[in-house]
């Protein structure tokens, strides 16, 4: 009897702690955004590194023309949404992509994002830009583009 007892005088301290949590607190905008990171990166250039300590921190200041929605598995086309493209489209051929570009879209010093700014990133990384890559760790994967 003395056990059930103290086991139900256990129970209900055990509920009221658990119960008398207090509320979330509220999200608020701006501030500074700390991340905690192993080792530091060899630089701040994500197309001349390839690890996750560098990439990670700079997955928040950089936009891709696709990205890979984290809700639905990457083993899908399905998977691959548009960030700064608004969508794409290959030719009957198959050879080209066409990826029309989101509007409004500024750069940090208000300038507009347009599709120049893309031929210069895919000049670099095909190493045909009068600027060079130190490294570039992903040059093989564009070989059979032109």
């Amino acid at each position: 009897m003395v056990g059930n007892l103290r086991a139900a005088a256990l129970a209900g301290a055990l509920f009221v702690a658990l119960a008398g949590g207090e509320a979330a607190l509220a999200q608020k905008t701006g501030g500074t955004l700390k991340m905690y990171s192993a080792d530091s990166p060899a630089s701040m250039s994500i197309h001349e590194e390839s690890t996750v300590f560098a990439e990670g921190p700079m997955m928040g200041v950089f936009n891709n023309l696709v990205m890979f929605d984290q809700h639905v598995k990457q083993v899908s086309l399905n998977s691959i949404v548009p960030d700064l493209a608004t969508g794409w489209s290959w030719s009957e051929e198959g050879t080209e992509l066409t990826l029309p570009l989101r509007q409004g879209v500024r750069w940090h010093d208000g300038k507009q994002f347009t599709a120049k700014d893309v031929q210069c990133t895919w000049d670099l990384l095909m190493g045909l830009s009068s600027e060079k890559l130190r490294v570039n760790p992903r040059k093989s994967w564009y070989g059979n583009v032109e």
